[in-house]
């Protein structure tokens, strides 16, 4: 942990998207064998990513939960291996189960990325606050069997920070360090076309906040909705987004696509003064 600026370039991190899962919207059952997965992760580490997200939960609208036991068994094999293989990125866990957060830490993981920003689990903040980990808090409206459903705001960007403010204040009261905390506005969790750009244009709003902004648009529907592309299509329109979030003030990027949004982003950070600079701390 420190308080350096969060990438290779000294400007951004890329979390690269392992999903051990048989059903995620992009790339479910791709890598859903053990062994797949650490590959893939070694092999995104090598295209610069910073933070590995090992996923074993869908959370793509109208996914069913998992059973703790299905998601501990698809995850902590892929962690206990990554770690083996000898990466230095830094292992996130993508939960919103205690459980599984707590013996993903335990395995070597030290960040956990929770959908629900510590909402899901009564558990969760005391096993982030006690093991000294990162986290992300994410906003999402409703779960995802219901998020889509006609998601509505007064002011989505407005609504969004404040949530995130207090679910801020809640970390910090059960014990998680304020320079631990990352924050995401949820991109595709609970809004429209219209929701999503808006808090686009608007993320400078978020960065004010004082904690890194995290950014997931990859792959995101509705970039197709945008640009009529199918899934694996999406990259052009995931590097654009990325791009204006960056000038914008997010500062982590979480992606499928590493290689080509590390680059658009290297480019970016040569050209562009990073506007949450001398305003955020970010971890490790």
């Amino acid at each position: 942990m420190s308080d350096a600026s969060p990438g290779a370039s000294g400007d951004f991190r890329i979390m690269g998207v392992i999903n051990v899962t048989p059903d995620s919207f992009s790339d479910g059952g791709r890598y859903l064998a053990a062994q797949a997965a650490i590959e893939h992760g070694l092999e995104l580490e090598a295209e610069g990513a910073t933070i590995l997200d090992v996923g074993g939960e869908s959370t793509r609208p109208g996914a069913a939960p998992v059973p703790e036991s299905e998601e501990l068994r698809r995850v902590i094999s892929v962690i206990e291996g990554l770690l083996e293989r000898g990466v230095s990125a830094q292992i996130s866990i993508d939960t919103s189960k205690a459980g599984v957060a707590l013996r993903a830490l335990e395995a070597g993981a030290t960040l956990v990325n929770d959908v629900t920003a510590l909402r899901g689990d009564a558990s969760m903040a005391q096993v982030v606050a006690d093991a000294g980990a990162d986290c992300c808090l994410m906003h999402m409206l409703g779960d995802p069997r219901t998020m889509q459903r006609d998601p509505r705001y007064g002011d989505v960007v407005g609504d969004i920070k404040s949530f995130l403010e207090e679910r801020m204040a809640f970390a910090l009261a059960e014990g998680v360090a304020l320079e631990r905390i990352l924050v995401d506005p949820g991109i595709g969790f609970g809004k429209t076309l219209e929701h999503n750009l808006e808090l686009l244009r608007r993320l400078d709003e978020l960065v004010e906040l004082g904690r890194p902004v995290v950014i997931g648009t990859s792959r995101k529907s509705f970039l197709g909705r945008l640009t009529g592309r199918e899934v694996d299509d999406r990259v052009a329109a995931t590097i654009a987004t990325s791009v204006l979030a960056y000038e914008r003030g997010a500062s982590v990027f979480r992606v499928h696509d590493v290689a080509p949004v590390r680059d658009a982003l290297t480019v970016a950070a040569a050209t562009v003064p990073a506007p949450w600079k001398n305003r955020t701390s970010t971890t490790r």
